[in-house]
Parts: C-alpha cells; sequence; structure tokens
C-alpha cells in the first residue's frame, strides 16, 4: 500500500524498519551505483566525469529538469504531488584523491573498499538511489525533492559549487539535508565557524652548514607550531586548534628550505576563530622579525556558526527516526555544506548512511547491511519533513 506524505509524523517513524527491511531487496542495485560512482575519479574542480554520470542516471530513472552548471554542480527533481514545497537532498561530489590514483572499489561479503568510497561515493550514490528506492516502496512526497550533486566542496574548493546553487538558483529551498557516506547515526544540525589555513615557511637556499641547522625551513615550523601549540582555547564554548599535515624536506642530509603547516581553526563561538587567526597573524611576524625568512599565512576555506534548535521539529523527528533504528544519535557540530544552507536561512541537518574506516585513506571501507538502515532513515526523515511543511500551511 502505497505512503503518502501527509502520514503523521509518528507514521514517519514507526514503518523505518520496515523500510529497512524492504531496501534489502534492492541490495545488488544500490550497490551497483555505489561502486560505479567510487570509481570515477573526481577530485575537486575536476567533477565533470561524475557530473556527466549522474546526468545518465537521473535520465534514466525519468526525474525532471535534470541540469548540470559551469561549475559540474547536477540537479534533478523527484516531483511531489503538490510541488509548493521544495526539500534539498545534496551530497558533494568530489572527493580528496587525483585521478591518476587506482579508483578500483573492492567488494567482499560485508564491506566495499576504495578511496573515497565512504566520503563521498556512498553519499552520491544515495542521491541516484532514492528515485527507485522511493517508487519501490510506494511513498509519494507532497513537496518536490530537489537532488544536487554539489562540486568543488572539499579543501580549496570551500563549497564552492553549494554557494553557487543558492546564489543563482530560482527554486525556493524550503529544507535540505546533507548526505554524508559516514558515520551512521551522525546527526548534525548545527555548524562550527572555522579558518582552514596553509602557513609556507621558506628559508634562504645559501647558508653555511652551521647556520642551517640552526635555522632550516623545520625548524624555524617547529618555532611557529610550538607557539601556536600555546595559544589557550575554552572548552566552553567548544574551541580547538586542530594541527593537520606537515611537509618538508626530500632527503636525510639536504637542509630543508621549504616547509608547510595546514591546520584549522573551529569555534563555536562567533568571531573566536577571527580573534585566533589574528593570534596566529602575529605569531608569524614575530618569526618573521627574529630569523632571516619568509612566511605566508593563506586562509583557503571559511564557515560561519550557525544552527537550528535541538528542539527544531526537524531535528526532533531524525532522532525519533534513528533510534527507532536502534541506533544512537551521533549529536556533532559540522563543517560541511550544511553552513551554506544555514548561512541562506534553510533549516537544514547533516546525515550518515553507514558505518565506515580508514576515513580519507586509500583503503577507505564502508560496511554494506548498515547502508539499508542509513537509507531507511533519509527516506523517512524526508517523509517527517514534508509532513512539517504540509502543516505550516
Amino acid at each position: 500500500m502505497a505512503m503518502s506524505g501527509n502520514n503523521s509524523e509518528e507514521n514517519a517513524v514507526l514503518p523505518v524498519t520496515s523500510y529497512r527491511d524492504q531496501m534489502v531487496e534492492l541490495r545488488e542495485r544500490i550497490l551497483a551505483d555505489v561502486v560505479m560512482i567510487g570509481e570515477i575519479p573526481s577530485p575537486t574542480s575536476e567533477e565533470e566525469p561524475l557530473a556527466k554520470f549522474l546526468c545518465d542516471r537521473f535520465t534514466e530513472e525519468g526525474l525532471d529538469h535534470i541540469t548540470a552548471d559551469e561549475v559540474n554542480n547536477v540537479t534533478a527533481i523527484i516531483q511531489g504531488t503538490e510541488g509548493k514545497k521544495k526539500i534539498l537532498v545534496a551530497a558533494h561530489t568530489d572527493r580528496i584523491w587525483d585521478a591518476s590514483l587506482d579508483h578500483a572499489v573492492s567488494v567482499t561479503s560485508d564491506c566495499l573498499v576504495g578511496p573515497g568510497i565512504g566520503d563521498n561515493a556512498l553519499g552520491v550514490a544515495a542521491l541516484t538511489s532514492l528515485p527507485y528506492i522511493l517508487k519501490h516502496l510506494g511513498i509519494e512526497l507532497k513537496a518536490d525533492v530537489v537532488l544536487l550533486g554539489a562540486s568543488r566542496s572539499l579543501g580549496r574548493g570551500d563549497l564552492q559549487g553549494l554557494r553557487f546553487f543558492t546564489e543563482n538558483t530560482k527554486l525556493s529551498i524550503n529544507a535540505g539535508i546533507g548526505i554524508e557516506g559516514i558515520q551512521l547515526g551522525r546527526l548534525s544540525y548545527s555548524c562550527l565557524g572555522m579558518n582552514r589555513c596553509e602557513i609556507w615557511v621558506k628559508s634562504p637556499e645559501k647558508e653555511d652548514a652551521d647556520e642551517w641547522s640552526l635555522s632550516g625551513a623545520i625548524i624555524i615550523l617547529n618555532q611557529i607550531v610550538q607557539k601556536i601549540l600555546a595559544i589557550e582555547t575554552p572548552e566552553v564554548p567548544k574551541t580547538s586548534i586542530i594541527l593537520g599535515s606537515i611537509k618538508s624536506g626530500s632527503s636525510f642530509n639536504v637542509p630543508s628550505t621549504r616547509a608547510t603547516l595546514r591546520f584549522e581553526v573551529r569555534s563555536e563561538e562567533p568571531g573566536m576563530v577571527a580573534r585566533i587567526r589574528e593570534r596566529i597573524e602575529e605569531i608569524i611576524e614575530q618569526v618573521i622579525a627574529e630569523n632571516r625568512v619568509d612566511v605566508t599565512l593563506e586562509v583557503i576555506a571559511r564557515r560561519k556558526p550557525g544552527s537550528i534548535e535541538f528542539s527544531h521539529p526537524f531535528v526532533r523527528s531524525a532522532r525519533d527516526i534513528i533510534k527507532a533504528l536502534g541506533i544512537k544519535p551521533k549529536v556533532a557540530p559540522s563543517i560541511s555544506e550544511l553552513s551554506v544552507l544555514l548561512d541562506n536561512d534553510i533549516p537544514s541537518m547533516t546525515l550518515g548512511l553507514t558505518k565506515g574506516d580508514n576515513h580519507h585513506q586509500p583503503d577507505e571501507s564502508i560496511q554494506i547491511e548498515p547502508i539499508f538502515s542509513g537509507l531507511a532513515q533519509l527516506v523517512a526523515t524526508l517523509q517527517s519533513i514534508d509532513n512539517h511543511l504540509d502543516n505550516e500551511q
């Protein structure tokens, strides 16, 4: 029996385990989508091959208003029975891996393994799978569902794809869901303020060996790191400085003349990230003044803090749905696409689809069975949002 979008909120929660069981019948089709997407290289700003694949898949499903824009965002619409409201379901299409890497996906009885399979091949596969999943479950929503494969999200991409979409779309989006492949149970409804930065150190190339031992790029960068670690960060509001990577040198006995530090500053408090960044800029000025080196800081990505309430109907329903699947919600702030949606006053959340390991490693893996719980969660959450939007009329 078909289930329409005007069911009560309770009815959106209760059948979620049934959705999961029914979706297992689509196992081969869903996994085929994940594998095909995972094996298409899609580095940031080079998403065109995957964008073409999405357009083809959306066309096969008979969706409406399929478009690929100039930054390789891909959108399509699952028409609702009324179409007065619109729910955005977005997943970033770019991955951190260069196209030269072998993107073959290994399939075992319980796992899929491959670079970017969880971040975010599975999330993108949720977009291609959702049309036939809704048909299989006999579910129609009143609102239109706008599917968006968002480009240029990671690293220097700085969410350019989603920003381009929100700045240029003529669609009036009433609610949003961001989809990440991992981890199942994730429920993000708030965003941290964030600066993602790189520091470059360049030392003089012609120095005698004794002076090199004291003033090489590694030594200078170490001074900067020690001073950054000495910056006090409050536990409340939650604030952190994450040192992500250091690169320097080429050999055992060749003095390093270049060094790079990548790091993030995150905080729940408005203005805190900017104050810490200013302190780091002062540290760099001090190091430049005290040493004969060039040091540069670049901010390559920014986020503003934002949130909907823990008691918001969307959040409350999502928590209930996750619990109904026997999963403990993992409530945590995000620095993902959610920040752009909240900046545009679109009430939104980010959800995870399955359990995974080796995040951002070439052998990243995701578990197969939890995928069906994750997709059932997505469907029930869409129903719940559809009901709430309908009640607002």
